[in-house]
């Protein structure tokens, strides 16, 4: 048999930059390409990555719209590739709005980056953008939204299978025939994989069997707390800041965290568990498009989601929610001094208008930030988690003296238990089981669980690593 060569572009002893390349002598395709995301050394990774002949390419499939999978492809596409990028529908559809959001912040952080140089009179060129909205609206052409569970032939020596994850509407895994020679090896991408029973998106879907698989492991060394325990949580800051007559911040990926997290308090409130309903301030355009999108793929949401997302149309439940599309609407938010519920991004407030809001509302202790997702290594959001007293946002120190919320339950990843229920749907054991998408120490750690617990053989790759399948 031919060689089967994967290459590990990112997400490899770390989260973010899922991207990964597999070749044969008559194939090349990536699957994902993601955005290096948090730290000082994610820009200059951002930059150096797709350093090989990407006109060479087949064809790439994208696991599902958040940037830590997708975000570098209109670098990809500004590089010279021309080919098809595969995904669900539902990918297809939200991949638009994320990529034009991002490279609006890839626009106005370059621009901001080159005014300071120049004020501090540093003889520096331009700081360019990774890419333009243009070149985003660009690489939009080429996504081509696939069914599910449908077997579908890409090349001739190439056949998909996507099957739902439960990450995030439209998140998918792919199961992918390479055919080499006599011989054929399924290779499986887990993509992320979501928690089961949750009230957005289905239960993740195994796949019957793999020969290789690459495993995330964003949480596959802790396990969650229970979603009742997390519903407490939030029912208990919601009335700390009523009765203390503060706001709440909540730092939240449009895509996914955001709808999750409007389902639960929805629920709440129809159950009568929150006595004084916040007003609820969606206070990103991107989320308010991605709320479109989920409510266009409902057939690709759990019948609860349904009930709920009816209710709230109907007014049967009577929760407000206001969606602040303009700077200026986001601005007036900040004169609000108490009730208010403010959903912004960014998730891990690296960027976007959260940080606006956690400037007015960190320093008072009347007010509280509820962090509802991942928060990686080097981002402000881990920062203030791990109890930092002071921040520093947009060149001002901020000290932190509102109230600090983590609830884990609502992750839209699962947790070590959640990922080896995945494992085991798996009929046929893998013969390599590779584990991805994971901080380093994380990592090891879940491939120890792994072969503890299931008696696989696990491979833990780096950046840039290759192996034959």
């Amino acid at each position: 048999m031919s060689d089967i060569k994967l290459t590990f572009l990112g997400a490899a002893g770390e989260v973010t930059g899922s991207s990964y390349l597999v070749e044969t002598p008559h194939v090349r395709f990536m699957v994902d390409c993601g955005m290096f995301q948090g730290g000082r050394e994610a820009d200059g990774k951002n930059r150096a990555a797709l350093n090989f002949d990407v006109k060479s390419l087949d064809f790439v499939l994208l696991t599902h719209a958040h940037i830590d999978h997708c975000g570098l492809l209109p670098r990809l596409t500004a590089f010279g590739y021309t080919g098809p990028i595969y995904a669900s529908e539902a990918t297809a559809a939200l991949t638009r709005y994320m990529l034009e959001d991002s490279a609006r912040i890839q626009e106005k952080d370059a621009l901001d980056r080159t005014k300071r140089s120049r004020k501090a009179k540093e003889k520096l060129p331009e700081i360019a953008p990774l890419y333009s909205i243009e070149q985003a609206r660009d690489c939009v052409g080429t996504l081509t939204g696939i069914d599910w569970e449908t077997r579908i032939s890409l090349h001739r020596d190439v056949a998909v299978t996507i099957r739902n994850t439960g990450h995030i509407i439209g998140s998918a895994s792919f199961d992918v025939e390479i055919t080499c020679g006599a011989d054929m090896r399924r290779v499986v991408f887990s993509g992320d994989v979501g928690s089961p029973h949750r009230m957005l998106v289905p239960d993740p879907v195994s796949p019957p069997a793999a020969d290789v698989l690459l495993i995330e492991s964003t949480y596959g060394n802790r396990t969650h707390r229970p979603i009742e325990k997390t519903r407490d949580e939030l029912i208990e800051a919601i009335a700390r800041a009523h009765r203390e007559k503060g706001n709440l911040a909540v730092p939240a990926f449009a895509v996914g965290r955001t709808q999750e997290l409007v389902l639960m308090l929805l629920d709440l409130v129809r159950a009568g568990k929150i006595a004084h309903p916040p007003t609820v301030f969606i206070d990103s355009p991107l989320a308010e498009k991605a709320t479109e999108v989920t409510r266009k793929f409902l057939r690709d949401t759990d019948e609860e989601a349904q009930a709920l997302f009816g209710g709230l149309n109907s007014g049967k439940i009577p929760l407000k929610v206001i969606y602040t599309a303009s700077p200026e609407e986001s601005r007036a938010i900040n004169e609000i001094r108490s009730g208010a519920f403010i959903i912004a991004g960014s998730g891990m407030c690296e960027a976007g208008r959260i940080r606006h809001h956690l400037m007015h509302n960190l320093p008072r202790p009347e007010c509280g930030v509820v962090f509802v997702g991942y928060q990686g290594e080097g981002t402000m959001g881990r920062r203030l988690v791990d109890g930092a007293k002071s921040v520093r946002i947009m060149r001002e120190d901020i000290d932190v003296r509102a109230q600090i919320y983590t609830l884990g339950g609502l992750s839209a990843h699962a947790d070590q238990s959640g990922l080896l229920s995945y494992m085991r749907g798996i009929k046929k054991v893998p013969s390599q089981t590779y584990i991805v998408h994971g901080d380093a120490a994380v990592s090891k750690e879940f491939a120890g669980v792994i072969q503890a617990q299931l008696g696989w053989q696990t491979m833990l790759p780096v950046g840039g690593q290759t192996v034959t399948l």
